[in-house]
């Protein structure tokens, strides 16, 4: 599918290269070769890079020149796909994530992921306040960050009115690493000492309850696309796949349309994920994701493989039009900046 109109050739998605052979095989066929297949549809170059593959040279401040393994990379050919990834193995990488990604920006790249918003999408509690206005609650979260001081308590006066028991999470990991239950204050004495290993910040939330349900609305050019459910599986106490939770394509629930809207108008991008929990009662705003991952839920049924590169398919579509709108912008600022220079 080429859009002969569109200079952009190329997605680079900026990724730490610090999986293990057996995580790096599994994501490749979890979605990693369905982006590069579709990309290739619509006549694009898909490359996962590492941030250190990125370099700048700046001499003339006016005109950097950007590489990548090498080779030379302009604006209107390449996307830079930059959502921060900072799993306790990619620490090593953050730092060099957060500041490439306003190199990248500020050199006059596209990123559909804006880098302003890296810091406030990686930390739970930055998203929930960013969006507290939204038409369905945030979930209510305390952040403890448990450094080396943690002895003397202080986090007590923050955890003081938590509702037991709570929710305990890494507040910028993802895939529902580091998940775990406090029923007193006993138990989050314990978990921020473990923690405390990796100067790692936690977030403390209300258990809204073991049948609670996830649903994930992938959001493109400010519409809700298609929703993903993610029930619990059997005996465990939130939904993730790999504890059996069952996953789904269904219609968007009616009362989360607002949300949504509100949502993409507060971030104006062409695509992300708007996770909001279920308890069976009501709904609440779990968090916000610019690089919700796309997977297929059942592999087996054609036409749920078909929902899947369709959606994959429409986010990359959002990206060309609007790396087409920012160079065009971007062109003819410099055509104005040329002739007032004349």
């Amino acid at each position: 599918m080429t859009d002969t109109t569109s200079t952009l050739r190329r997605l680079c998605w900026v990724f730490p290269d610090r999986e293990s052979t057996r995580t790096n095989a599994k994501w490749k066929a979890s979605f990693w070769d369905t982006y590069a297949e579709i990309a290739k549809e619509l006549d694009l170059s898909f490359e996962r890079v590492a941030p250190e593959a990125v370099t700048v040279d700046a001499l003339d401040i006016r005109h950097p020149k950007t590489f990548v393994d090498g080779v030379p990379v302009t604006p209107q050919d390449t996307v830079f796909i930059t959502s921060p990834y900072t799993l306790p193995y990619q620490s090593v990488d953050a730092f060099n994530q957060f500041t490439l990604y306003s190199v990248l920006e500020q050199a006059g790249f596209y990123l559909p992921h804006p880098a302003m918003f890296a810091p406030i999408g990686n930390d739970k509690l930055a998203t929930l306040l960013f969006f507290k206005d939204c038409p369905l609650p945030p979930v209510p979260t305390v952040r403890v960050t448990a450094g080396r001081d943690l002895l003397f308590d202080e986090y007590m006066a923050a955890t003081a009115n938590l509702p037991w028991p709570a929710f305990v999470k890494p507040a910028g990991w993802m895939a529902a690493r580091g998940i775990n239950l406090a029923h007193d204050s006993h138990d989050v004495r314990g978990l921020l000492s473990l923690a405390q290993g990796g100067d790692t910040t936690l977030v403390f939330q209300p258990y809204l309850g073991k049948g609670t349900v996830d649903f994930r609305v992938y959001v493109v050019d400010g519409q809700a696309h298609t929703t993903m459910v993610r029930e619990p599986g059997e005996g465990a106490i939130f939904p993730q796949v790999t504890t059996g939770a069952k996953a789904y394509f269904t219609e968007t629930p009616p009362e989360l349309l607002p949300a949504v809207e509100y949502c993409a108008a507060k971030l104006p991008i062409p695509y992300f994920c708007a996770d909001f929990l279920y308890d069976g009662e009501q709904f609440w705003l779990s968090e916000i994701e610019p690089d919700g991952m796309i997977f297929c839920p059942n592999p087996a049924d054609p036409a749920i493989v078909e929902m899947t590169h369709t959606l994959i398919r429409d986010r990359f579509l959002a990206y060309r039009r609007g790396h087409a709108v920012t160079v065009d912008q971007s062109l003819f600022g410099s055509a104005i900046h040329e002739e007032v220079s004349a």
